[in-house]
């Protein structure tokens, strides 16, 4: 039997060959897909901690009521980095932005002071936005509230639809990929029907007969998520080098769960489709495999 299980093996590397090929390139398209969802996940993250809101103050207002308003705003959970910004540092930035001084036309200075901080990305949405901007607009020395508000509105729905674009690709390609690879194995494992049928009528057991072909799927589904992984570092440094700034959106800790996701996807359906194959041989009248 033993003889019988070598000889399986040798006759089935062509066919395995080209089922690990096949299993990388689908794998390569899942890591792809996942490594977009993860450049997505971070981008729109860097996006909603861009939005920025300014509490506007009023004239006159006391320096103890604004630093009061601060410290207010910084204890806040959605306040990431709050500023004061004085009369003169608002006029410093609005000539930075290629503005007209208007020192021609007033004799002083029409900006207010404020208080700006940035959001956390959890809150950047209408209803929170609006609770945030009623809650300041209470204060005696606050003006005015204002947050990009098409900014916000645009951000959110197209982060939705995004959402669940990706959503359905990710669905469609996950059943697509397993349908694949399954037909894959079974065309690997086509070549084989008469050796397992063969160790079947010689009396051989399904656990001795299955657990070769097992473990060459365990092998041939890890060194198939090892190609596609490598694949994957190509396309990534590729891209980094092309695109450079997408590096800034670089996590390793998420990369990593990602090549831990491919290899225990090749692993598994390679396995399930090799096991699934040969007892559905076992199963099959001996005329049946003709």
């Amino acid at each position: 039997m033993g003889e019988i299980s070598k000889t399986s093996m040798k006759r089935s590397k062509p066919s395995y060959f080209f089922s690990v090929l096949g299993v990388a390139s689908l794998l390569i398209l899942v890591g792809i897909l996942g490594w977009f969802l993860i450049n997505g996940s971070k981008l729109e993250h860097y996006f909603r901690g861009s939005v920025q809101v300014q509490v506007y103050l009023r004239e006159n207002a006391p320096q103890k009521d604004i630093d009061s308003l601060q410290s207010y705003i910084e204890l806040k959970p959605y306040a990431a980095k709050t500023e004061y910004v004085t009369k003169d540092m608002a006029r410093e930035r609005f000539l930075k932005d290629n503005n007209e001084d208007w020192t021609k036309v007033l004799d002083y200075n029409p900006l207010p002071a404020s208080i700006d901080f940035y959001l956390k990305p959890n809150y950047v949405n209408k209803d929170t936005l609006n609770l945030i901007v009623a809650d300041l607009s209470q204060n005696i020395i606050v003006g005015e509230v204002k947050y990009p508000d098409a900014v916000v509105t645009n951000l959110n729905n197209v982060v939705r639809k995004v959402g669940w674009v990706l959503v359905v690709a990710v669905t469609l390609l996950a059943i697509l990929v397993i349908f694949l690879i399954d037909n894959t194995i079974k065309l690997a494992m086509f070549s084989n029907r008469f050796l397992i049928k063969t160790m079947q009528m010689v009396g051989a057991t399904r656990w001795f007969i299955s657990k070769p072909f097992d473990g060459k799927a365990i092998v041939n589904g890890f060194f198939s998520a090892l190609i596609a992984i490598g694949v994957l570092l190509l396309f990534i440094f590729a891209v980094e080098q092309w695109l450079p700034e997408i590096k800034a959106l670089r996590d390793y800790t998420l990369l990593g769960l990602l090549f831990m996701a491919i290899i225990i996807t090749g692993i598994s359906i390679t396995f399930i489709s090799t096991h699934r194959s040969v007892i559905k041989y076992l199963k099959m009248k001996l005329d049946d495999l003709y």
